[in-house]
């Protein structure tokens, strides 16, 4: 299975299509082995003692790619926040990604998630190439977590 980003531009709307990878639990091999070294987008999240998954962070790579971001950000050695660190060390750790190679297309779906999920404070900006932006997610598992 394909997993990505597609868009559909019509005037000045972008509809964007997410095919998210399966969820996996982040361990170094699991990463090294399955993660490709391209740029795209992720979310990565932790598990709580009600075994729901709970977000710890959504983004963007491009140098690099997903393979070391997604490595680096799920290693408690890595990582310098103290409360991340902290939930690394002592929690079950997932992730999942969409694979694209467009800027825009990163900065579109990472404003509309990071809008979507903590509208206090987004931290980014969208791409500006559209007023408005639509968004469909598609995964493999059914994903349930808790903000």
């Amino acid at each position: 299975m394909d997993y990505g980003i597609t868009l559909l531009a019509k005037e000045n709307a972008a509809y964007y299509n997410i095919q998210w990878s399966p969820l996996a639990v982040a361990d170094r091999w699991t990463i090294n082995a399955k993660v490709p070294a391209v740029a795209g987008i992720y979310e990565i999240y932790w598990m709580d003692e009600y075994e729901k998954l709970r977000m710890l962070s959504v983004g963007n790579t491009h140098y690099g790619g997903l393979r070391s971001e997604i490595r680096r950000l799920t290693d408690s050695e890595l990582v310098t926040d103290e409360k991340a660190r902290k939930i690394l060390e002592e929690k079950e750790i997932w992730f999942r990604y969409a694979p694209t190679n467009s800027a825009s297309a990163m900065a579109d779906v990472v404003w509309f998630f990071r809008a979507t999920y903590f509208p206090e404070d987004p931290g980014v900006e969208p791409s500006g190439l559209y007023e408005k932006i639509f968004l469909k997610e598609s995964a493999p598992d059914k994903l349930i977590w808790v903000p």
